[in-house]
């Protein structure tokens, strides 16, 4: 059997044809790829609650309105009631994993305390939940056409309007999703 490529630090762009109601349409960061499965987050899944809701629900408060009102994604099916944050560098926060130079992980409420008085890093996506795959699932799925690589670009991530990020993933590398739809009259 082929060695697998690890593909963190890259973007899961879902096919037309995939219909998973988790995945459908979806874009996944990976933030880790290798022997023992991926993890990764949806960053084009708005879920019902902005940043000042989990804020609250954790005892904090913030006076900044584009914190208050910042929206919170659904990561992924996978422990819903998890947070993590997807940030550019800066701070330090107790749990962080560097995944390139440009982009981290962090799970400690250090870095949301941050936040809300406006001292956190300078792009950041928060998400409740992720997506895995355990081992060899991912590449069975990319193998079957599932998903879409891309190398990930902080425009996609932290700036393009979720309801684009699909369609701007894909174009990273220079595909039209609707050009590859199995099915006519829908795009």
């Amino acid at each position: 059997m082929a060695e697998s490529t690890p593909l963190t630090n890259q973007l899961l762009i879902a096919m037309p044809a995939l219909r998973d109601p988790n995945f459908a349409r979806g874009v996944a960061f990976l933030c880790q790829h290798g022997e023992d499965g991926a993890m990764g987050l949806m960053i084009n899944r708005l879920s019902e609650y902005r940043l000042g809701d989990v804020l609250a629900q954790m005892n904090m408060h913030s006076e900044l309105a584009d914190i208050v009102d910042a929206p919170v994604l659904i990561g992924g099916p996978v422990q819903p009631e998890r947070g993590f944050v997807l940030h550019s560098p800066g701070g330090d926060w107790e749990s962080s994993f560097k995944i390139s130079d440009q982009i981290s992980v962090t799970t400690s409420r250090d870095i949301l305390v941050a936040m809300a008085v406006g001292k956190g890093p300078r792009h950041a996506v928060v998400t409740l939940g992720y997506s895995g795959w355990s081992p060899g699932q991912l590449e069975q799925e990319l193998c079957e056409n599932h998903w879409l690589t891309a190398p990930a670009a902080e425009q996609v991530l932290f700036e393009t309007p979720l309801e684009d990020r699909w369609e701007a993933a894909a174009g990273l590398v220079g595909v039209n999703l609707f050009q590859l739809a199995s099915y006519a009259g829908h795009a």
